[in-house]
């Protein structure tokens, strides 16, 4: 696979690995399991159980597993033909993938202070016309 191929790759594949990893850290269709393991990573008695359940509350830490699973359905390999490759390819996947769900939190953050605004300024309006 040529430089070009790879790169392109490494884009579009992180795509997939970041929808996932939000979604199953952030949506609202996995809040009662995301919150079971809250209370699991927070109450555990063992390190390792805590930090199992934790892996389900992180984006970040959810994102390794996702491209762990990427990269063994699809064989990406980046720079290199070997082990060597898988490495390269699962850390820099993982680091566009959190990139693109930074910029999701951040246009997130600011379609919901838009909204804020527009309700504030219906208020407004509406109390202008009950004063008038």
């Amino acid at each position: 696979m040529d430089l070009l191929t790879q790169i392109i790759w490494l884009f579009v594949l992180a795509v997939p690995i970041a929808c996932i990893s939000w979604t199953v850290t952030h949506e609202e269709i996995f809040r009662e399991p995301r919150e079971w393991c809250v209370r699991h990573s927070q109450n555990d008695r063992t390190l390792l159980s805590r930090k199992m359940f934790y892996l389900f509350t992180c984006e970040y830490c959810f994102s390794h597993y996702v491209t762990i699973a990427c990269l063994f359905f699809t064989d990406y390999k980046l720079l290199l033909n070997d082990w060597r490759g898988y490495i390269l390819a699962g850390f820099s996947l993982v680091f566009v993938a959190n990139v693109y769900m930074s910029l999701l939190a951040l246009l997130r953050q600011a379609i919901k202070k838009e909204k804020v605004e527009i309700e504030k300024i219906e208020i407004e309006t509406d109390n202008e016309k009950i004063s008038s």
